[in-house]
């Protein structure tokens, strides 16, 4: 299912979710390269099966040289990929606060392992599947007229020369056949006449006669539009038609610029094969995102590495399911042997095995290592424990194989195996028998320091008895993968603060053995919630200071002041004013004195409560004013809203004075003024203004998400406006969700 045409989704996919890569430019540029042999180990003996039945059909590898982690961090986020809400727990984000939320009317936001399995190209490297790579661009190597024709079997476009009528119902005969005009709206337009003609059969059907190719449209004679292009739904009578016969008359007051790159009016059916060919290829195709996948995923840098945002569908299995229709046409218009062009992705640091189909219970199966054999003729490996999936690849009657994991469950058995060519797939269990093995006895595990610091990886030393049982697969495991993982290799990593054991177990047997590990995680920073502040005499306000990475073991800071008879700080961070002039208050880390942020505290004489009036609407909390209308926030109306006989004066962040007419955002600062000195300065605070602009836009998700992904910290005021919450906390992803949902109208944060 594709949701291009709600809003809501379209934007958050575009708009929002894109924004955890801003760094994304700094990645190598992708490059192709062409044949199988340009293709990863994990790759080849699908491309290699696939070869054997379609010898025509030619495979080009996508190095995105992303890191597999980093697309998936960056593609798993709250509402960006979406599966119906009828399905399994499986498929969908269980988060609470997130699960079964509909980001859409029956849709809710997938589960990392869908991302994870919809995402890894070695999935569907079958020969129904690989049609989402499937080049969607004109290749003159490929492209041919004789399969256009073959598409357009069984339809009143094939063989057939065009003919149409003008708006006064006059009948123009070309010399041309739709498919030779097909063939030229690809050649213009760079797009796969495959897939225009593959299109113009989904929009309008086999029939000439189909009301957006017909010409006989009241109000619309002699105007065609082959692929429904902006034909929305109406309720008014053929209201969709309409719409697209009134997009064909004036682009439905396009631009003559865009009208003319699409040329439109399409007044007869070259001109609409063709523009509507250019309009297609436009968006995506031409872009750098020519086949199904990438316009689902965009992970090629073709747009200058401004990833993750130029995503077509929300639905994650729309390339899976899309695969599914292009095969189906292909196959029943026999030109599955022709010339077919695949782009196919990579990415660097993938996994060695891919995450299996959500559906595929793992309950159903325990891990194995067992050397097995085939026992029957043309036995099906599949990639999944069903004959509803795909088959991969035929084997024989002895053929050798290694089982990945064994299925366990009653009733019809499947077993994972690996094929000694590397293809790894599902089969009948019934056709496999186990080959006889030593069985391990013992192990051992040893490890120099169990005491680890986060981000640090090592490997464990792994001894197993006896000596011809050595090869024999172990499974490794983490008892909290949230503090240590392990590989399935025995590489460990340390990810956060905390105890760990590692168990070691054979997988043939219950033999095991496991150590204990500490993580350790050192301060690395203070972030403290102000920079400077105002204050009179006898006034106390407290500051915030945190510690960074959030799961530091020690917590614990001190605070000092650089002036004590000015300032003093006590052990909370309330700070208390004792006499004119300035002072440094510092927030230390107790582990890491190098670790430390600082506020500067400036002491002026007191003010009487009768020299300065704040209007009822505005919230004064200490030093900081909020309440703020982010709609009528200049200068002049804040200034309004402030009765004194004192001067006052507005400054944005970097201290530049702002006039009546400008805009006060998050970071601004009101000075109250006496002959020229300040008596009180006031922080302005606008919830969702993170970047202090005084707008609340996708400018702030950008800068609030980098924030939480740990790449560029905030501090200060900014930290109050990106928790929207108001709960006092750091900002984290439910507030990102609160600021998503005020730009699109659907939830306006309360100031």
């Amino acid at each position: 299912m594709l949701l291009k045409k709600d809003k809501f989704i379209l934007f958050l996919s575009i708009i929002i979710f894109g924004i955890c890569l801003i760094f994304s430019t700094n990645v190598q540029a992708s490059t192709k390269k062409e044949g199988i042999d340009s293709f990863p180990e994990s790759y080849k003996p699908y491309l290699r099966e696939l070869l054997k039945k379609h010898p025509n059909w030619k495979f080009t590898a996508l190095y995105t040289n992303l890191d597999w982690n980093y697309v998936i961090n960056c593609e798993n986020q709250f509402g960006k990929n979406l599966v119906p809400k009828n399905y399994s727990d499986a498929w969908k984000n269980t988060t609470p606060g997130q699960y079964n939320i509909e980001v859409d009317k029956g849709w809710v936001d997938s589960s990392r392992n869908a991302v994870e399995y919809c995402m890894d190209p070695r999935n569907f490297l079958n020969e129904v599947r690989i049609f989402q790579f499937e080049t969607l661009s004109y290749d003159e190597n490929t492209n041919n007229l004789n399969s256009i024709e073959k598409i357009l079997y069984g339809t009143e476009f094939y063989q057939n020369k065009v003919s149409y009528l003008d708006s006064n119902g006059n009948t123009f005969n070309m010399n041309e056949t739709y498919a030779e005009l097909i063939l030229k709206g690809g050649i213009t337009s760079k797009v796969s006449p495959y897939h225009l003609a593959s299109r113009i059969k989904q929009e309008v059907g086999p029939f000439l006669s189909h009301s957006s190719i017909s010409g006989t449209v009241e109000g619309f004679k002699g105007l065609y539009n082959f692929y429904n292009i902006g034909a929305t739904s109406s309720a008014e009578p053929m209201g969709a038609i309409k719409n697209g016969l009134q997009y064909a008359k004036d682009g439905k007051g396009a631009s003559q610029s865009t009208k003319d790159k699409y040329l439109i009016p399409w007044n007869n059916k070259e001109k609409a094969i063709t523009g509507g060919g250019i309009f297609i290829g436009s968006s995506y195709i031409n872009v750098g995102q020519n086949t199904i996948y990438l316009q689902k995923f965009d992970v090629n840098d073709d747009r200058n590495g401004n990833l993750f945002t130029h995503q077509y569908m929300t639905n994650v299995l729309a390339p899976y399911s899309e695969s599914k229709s292009i095969y189906s046409g292909y196959q029943k218009s026999g030109i599955l042997d022709s010339s077919i062009s695949f782009i196919i992705p990579i990415y660097n640091n993938m996994p060695e095995l891919s995450k299996d189909n959500p559906n595929i219970n793992q309950n159903n199966f325990t891990s194995d290592n067992a050397k097995l054999y085939c026992n029957g003729s043309n036995v099906n490996v599949r990639t999944g424990p069903s004959t509803s999936y795909e088959i991969l690849t035929t084997i024989n009657k002895d053929d050798k194989m290694t089982r990945i994991l064994k299925g366990t469950n009653s009733g019809e058995r499947w077993d994972k195996v690996r094929l000694e060519n590397g293809i790894i797939g599902y089969i009948f269990s019934t056709y496999v028998t186990e080959i006889p093995k030593a069985q391990i006895e013992k192990i051992e595990v040893n490890l120099e320091n169990t005491t680890l610091q986060k981000g640090e990886r090592k490997k464990l030393n792994v001894t197993i008895y006896p000596e011809e049982a050595k090869s024999n697969k172990v499974i490794y495991s983490s008892s909290n993968p949230n503090v240590l993982v392990v590989d399935e290799n025995g590489y460990f990593t340390a990810i956060r603060s905390g105890n760990a054991t590692i168990n070691v177990k054979a997988e043939e047997n219950d033999v095991q053995s496991s150590i204990d590990v500490n993580v350790y995680t050192s301060v690395r920073g203070v972030l403290i919630d102000q920079k400077e502040i105002y204050m009179q005499i006898n006034d106390t306000f407290k500051i915030n200071a945190y510690i960074e990475p959030e799961d530091a073991n020690n917590k614990n800071i001190r605070y000092e002041s650089s002036n004590t008879t000015i300032a003093t700080v006590d052990e909370n961070g309330r700070i208390t004013a004792h006499s004119n002039g300035n002072a440094i208050i510092s927030a230390i880390s107790q582990e890491n004195s190098n670790a430390k942020s600082e506020c500067k505290v400036v002491v002026v004489r007191e003010m009487n409560d009768s020299e300065i009036h704040f209007d009822s609407s505005l919230q004064i909390n200490s030093l900081e004013i909020s309440g703020i209308d982010y709609t009528e926030n200049k200068v002049a109306d804040i200034k309004g809203k402030i009765t004194t006989e004192l001067e006052i004066e507005i400054v944005n962040n970097k201290n530049e004075v702002l006039k009546e007419e400008d805009i006060v955002g998050t970071g601004s600062k009101v000075r109250i003024k006496e002959n020229g000195n300040v008596l009180r300065e006031y922080l302005i605070l606008i919830y969702g203004d993170v970047n202090g602009d005084g707008k609340i836009n996708s400018v702030d998700l950008l800068v609030l998400q980098r924030h939480i992904l740990d790449l560029e910290k905030i501090e200060g005021i900014y930290l109050k406006a990106g928790n929207v919450r108001k709960d006092g906390k750091k900002p984290t992803s439910v507030d990102l969700l609160l600021i998503q949902r005020h730009i699109l109208n659907l939830q306006i944060i309360e100031q």
